[in-house]
């Protein structure tokens, strides 16, 4: 879909009966429980993981969870964007998420007011995400843009930083052409040469790459005050329900960045094996992100602890409130909602 104004967000009725039709959700209680919850009597743990080198790979990739939890019957779906995982807990055919910060501000923000919460940081965008521009389309800068067709993902943390990188450079969407493409249909486009530039992540954006000039990553712009993270959340009638199971898969989680710090081949070959690339390739990829250490995640910059959320929900707050200067939301919660929506209850604890 492209546009040259504001994007509306589908109704919130129109959103989770889509959801129902494509995820066969029924009336939204796969997981035998109220709102999407595992039951005692048949606990299922529904994952949501994007195709992006990051622990939560790993997690996936040596059955870590499934050790942890054998009485769970544990199902992981892959999703192309935040956008349709948003769409999924809207129609609560998900439990636990890996989704960008941009779709999570999304996500907590009106119409949609997706009741979910951050329970874990999995990486902080760096070069993994950047704004490529093909060769013989002339663009040299951000600013070379204005009317050329540009690519990414909608309500993606691509996208979000497409946005913040256009407003740094005082370039106005209505000036070019933004159209909605998942990754491998950007790649598509790309190789016809349909578009001029795209924002994207890993591994496609390696692939651009290498007929393309980078103009700006996620790494610059969030040493210019737009940070973008990917994030793991959890449904908050899952987490009210199931808060041991919730525990496990962040220790699965935080197993996995102690892996990527203590031993980047093995982790190479892990996240090489899902996205069906070398571990050479994969160790490259990885290499382009930033990996909080498990230690971290209760600190002040990032979860914080119980009753006293940390810097995260302000960050969170800020591409709300970012969003919504772009008319791409309707309303920006206030800061207690956006705190109430980070889970760090038995933190450290729950890390070790």
């Amino acid at each position: 879909m492209t546009g040259t104004g504001p994007r509306r967000l589908l109704p919130l009725a129109a959103i989770a009966l889509a959801a129902c039709l494509l995820a066969a959700c029924g009336d939204g209680t796969a997981s035998g429980g109220p709102g999407g919850g595992a039951s005692a009597a048949g606990k299922t743990i529904r994952l949501a993981y994007q195709a992006f080198p990051s622990g939560d790979l790993i997690v996936k990739n040596k059955r870590w969870l499934e050790e942890a939890l054998p009485g769970y019957r544990i199902t992981w779906t892959k999703f192309d964007s935040g956008a349709d995982i948003n769409t999924a807990f809207v129609a609560k055919s998900v439990d636990i998420a890996a989704i960008g910060s941009s779709p999570v501000a999304r996500g907590l923000s009106a119409p949609l007011n997706i009741p979910y919460q951050v329970a874990f940081v999995l990486d902080v965008a760096g070069d993994n995400e950047a704004l490529v521009a093909r060769d013989g389309s002339g663009v040299t800068s951000v600013a070379g843009l204005r009317g050329k067709k540009v690519a990414s993902p909608f309500a993606s943390t691509s996208h979000y930083s497409l946005l913040a990188a256009l407003d740094r450079a005082k370039v106005h969407e209505s000036e070019l052409t933004v159209v909605d493409l998942e990754p491998q249909d950007i790649l598509a486009a790309w190789t016809r040469g349909d578009i001029d530039a795209a924002y994207v992540w890993l591994p496609v954006l390696d692939t651009l790459k290498k007929n393309g000039k980078v103009l700006v990553t996620s790494r610059e712009l969030a040493t210019a005050g737009k940070p973008t993270l990917d994030l793991g959340v959890v449904s908050t009638a899952f987490a009210q329900a199931h808060p041991d199971a919730v525990d496990a898969w962040r220790r699965a989680e935080a197993r996995a960045l102690d892996l990527l710090a203590s031993d980047r081949a093995a982790a190479a070959a892990a996240v090489g094996a899902e996205l069906n690339i070398s571990p050479a390739d994969a160790g490259h990829q990885l290499d382009l992100g930033v990996f909080l250490k498990p230690a971290d995640l209760p600190g002040p910059e990032w979860l914080g602890t119980p009753g006293k959320p940390g810097g995260l929900a302000r960050d969170l707050l800020s591409a709300a409130e970012f969003l919504k200067s772009q008319q791409k939301i309707d309303a920006v919660p206030d800061l207690a909602t956006v705190g109430d929506a980070i889970y760090n209850k038995g933190l450290p604890d729950a890390l070790s």
